[in-house]
């Protein structure tokens, strides 16, 4: 296993992107990384400082005969989603990232690597500190909390950055230039279930739903992989013919990754536990073949466990799986106006149930994602309906951002068009992204702002799947240096 990713070209990207996999960064947890960023600026002699919600500003001026080009920002955010593989061990507050070449790309050990969006970060590191690059006014704008909120876009004060230009270096396509993404609004929905004592006479046994690829709940959303979540719920439905009841369940982690694995215990009469395996079995096969195209390492075991004292009734345990049959999942609709491209989407994140001593109570967390708002808060009200005829549950959405309408008379999209042509004898090809950008809420306070996403190629991010293609970041880092040397004047 060769760690060695420093030593990769262009050395200076890859310098800084081993230094970010050595901080810990998941989201709301930035502290180090963020100190980090600020010791780097203060190093190289680099104006810094960090704004009350936590991000954190670097600017470095013109340099000799570029002072009249518009001022650009460098814009990336600084934390990670933190995924590992059941069998990994890794405390992602404190553990490094372990990543390696993989052949033609860097990936990491059980973990997902961080690439998004470090590469942005090491990228905008590495124009800061070079001493022979050729740009205008810079400043370098890195973000807190991206993943779970947009809490440092959501943050962002007028006034406080003076470029005209923003570049965003958090897509994970390279040759793909992103002038729009869809807006997201989070649905987190809860419910008060009755609990009662388990009798002696029964057994219990523990599920476990792994295996699932998971992925990135905007981006990956269109590629029909299973959700643990919802197949779990489809697995405790056929065992109602086993009056099976639940004692726990837990599923998901994150609410912008799709669910990779789901655990749930059932009590169930001693007297039909012949029944189980059959059901299992017959579920496995089903959902196996089903899904055999997408999901090939998909694994489900039943295994016998400690009676506990205590499980859901058989009525609450049949709301709670009504429930979670009735919130939708997946793609919605494909936009009419970019051929290809999710307009509405959601994705089931979390199931889980927790006790709250009298009664237990299911929280069930899901993502929304649309380039059409009305789309968007439509779907909200589906989630609604279904709340609404279930017993003791409420809905709350909260944390809605806009989406980012392209502008195709855009001036750097333009100029960076004409680069990337005289570059590689192609034009890049000009997207819209079924995920949420910062850039949609930038743009409702800096409205003067130009703007262009791009980044390298990532492959399968929040999923230890990750992994970043080794040549394109040497493309990514090219385009970005020539993109800087013919900004656009004053």
């Amino acid at each position: 296993m060769d760690k060695n990713i420093s030593a990769l070209e262009p050395q200076n990207v890859w310098a800084n992107f081993y230094g970010l996999t050595q901080q810990p960064r998941p989201s709301k947890y930035e502290e180090k990384v963020r100190a980090f960023l600020v010791d780097f600026a203060k190093k190289h002699g680099i104006e810094v400082e960090t704004d009350k919600t936590g991000n954190v500003i670097m600017r470095k001026p013109a340099t000799p005969g570029m002072e009249n080009r518009k001022g650009v920002i460098l814009q990336a955010h600084m934390d990670m989603v933190p995924q590992k593989n059941a069998d990994k061990q890794h405390d992602f507050l404190n553990d490094p990232i372990e990543a390696y070449i993989d052949g033609e790309w860097v990936t990491a050990n059980g973990t997902t690597l961080g690439a998004d969006n470090g590469m942005g970060v090491a990228a905008a590191m590495s124009v800061l500190e070079s001493k022979t690059l050729k740009h205008g006014p810079i400043e370098v704008l890195i973000t807190t909390d991206e993943e779970t909120g947009m809490t440092g876009a959501f943050g962002l004060e007028s006034g406080v950055l003076k470029g005209d230009i923003l570049l965003n270096l958090d897509s994970e396509t390279e040759g793909e230039l992103y002038v729009g993404c869809a807006g997201g609004l989070d649905a987190t929905i809860r419910a008060d279930l009755e609990k009662e004592a388990v009798d002696a006479s029964c057994v219990a046994y523990k599920l476990s739903l792994t295996g699932l690829k998971g992925g990135h709940s905007g981006m990956d959303i269109i590629l029909g992989r299973g959700n643990a979540n919802k197949l779990m719920n489809r697995l405790l439905v056929a065992l109602r013919k086993v009056d099976a009841r639940l004692a726990s369940l837990d599923g998901g982690s994150l609410r912008n990754a799709i669910p990779r694995e789901s655990f749930a215990v059932i009590v169930l009469p001693k007297a039909k536990e012949g029944e189980l395996k059959s059901i299992v079995d017959t579920f496995y096969a089903d959902t196996k073949a089903e899904l055999s195209a997408v999901e090939p390492d998909y694994a489900l075991s039943c295994q016998s466990t400690e009676l506990p004292a205590q499980a859901l009734s058989a009525q609450a345990t049949a709301r709670l799986c009504n429930l979670v049959y009735g919130i939708p999942d997946g793609v919605m609709r494909m936009s009419d106006s970019m051929p290809g491209l999710v307009e509405t989407s959601t994705n089931m994140a979390i199931v889980k149930i927790e006790d709250k001593g009298s009664n237990c109570q299911a929280t069930i967390m899901c993502l929304l994602r649309s380039s059409v708002d009305t789309a968007k808060y439509d779907l909200a009200q589906n989630m609604q309906a279904v709340v609404d005829l279930t017993p003791g549950a409420k809905a709350e959405f909260t944390g809605a951002y806009p989406g980012w309408k392209p502008n195709m008379d855009s001036p750097i999209l333009k100029e960076m068009r004409a680069v990337y042509q005289k570059m590689y004898g192609k034009d890049p090809k000009i997207m819209a992204i079924h995920a949420g950008l910062e850039c949609g809420l930038f743009g409702g306070v800096y409205k003067n702002w130009d703007m262009i996403s791009f980044g390298p190629t990532i492959v399968h991010p929040h999923s230890p799947d990750e992994k970043v293609n080794i040549a394109s970041v040497k493309k990514f880092w090219d385009y970005l240096v020539a993109t800087l040397e013919n900004t656009p004047l004053k």
